[in-house]
């Protein structure tokens, strides 16, 4: 008889589990926020043009310098959220914060407010006071660059968290 009883029990005990795993005790709830909306250069392209002689043994990392002129327009942040911006693209294998042109030696360098901008990677910026953005090509170190045209292109992009 007490196997009986000991039966009876786990069948009881498992159809008690079964019963309070089919009834809800939790109350799940919350409320989405959008971030503003922030807008750069009217979403146009923005060009960083480094003129028709840029001679291949000038390429120093200080010659041929530009400024990436950018405008960011956001909403007002009524909800206190942080703006971040980062450069996204191609990285050199020889400079973290140059974009790999399509001439393997030749980079890109670009600074934010004089310090190297790392691609790929956020800063927290202010959106009233968004940070000067430069570009200025490099070479590997030790390399010969060849005559030829050059180009690389990135994403500028500003996001909440």
């Amino acid at each position: 008889m007490n196997k009986l009883k000991y039966l009876c029990l786990i069948a009881l005990l498992n159809s008690y589990s079964v019963m309070s795993a089919d009834a809800p005790n939790m109350k799940l709830f919350g409320t989405l926020l959008v971030p503003p909306p922030c807008v750069i250069s009217n979403n146009e392209l923005i060009d960083v043009y480094f003129g028709h002689n840029v001679g291949i043994h000038k390429v120093d990392g200080i010659n041929y310098t530009e400024s990436v002129n950018y405008r960011l327009v956001c909403d007002p942040n009524l909800k206190g959220w942080d703006l971040g911006l980062s450069i996204i693209g191609p990285k050199t294998q020889f400079d973290e914060a140059a974009l790999q042109t399509n001439i393997p030696d030749l980079g890109i360098h670009l600074t934010q407010d004089g310090k190297p901008f790392k691609l790929n990677e956020r800063i927290a910026i202010s959106p009233d006071n968004p940070p000067v953005i430069q570009a200025v090509p490099v070479k590997r170190p030790g390399s010969t660059l060849p005559e030829g045209a050059f180009e690389v292109s990135a994403t500028l992009l500003a996001e909440y968290q």
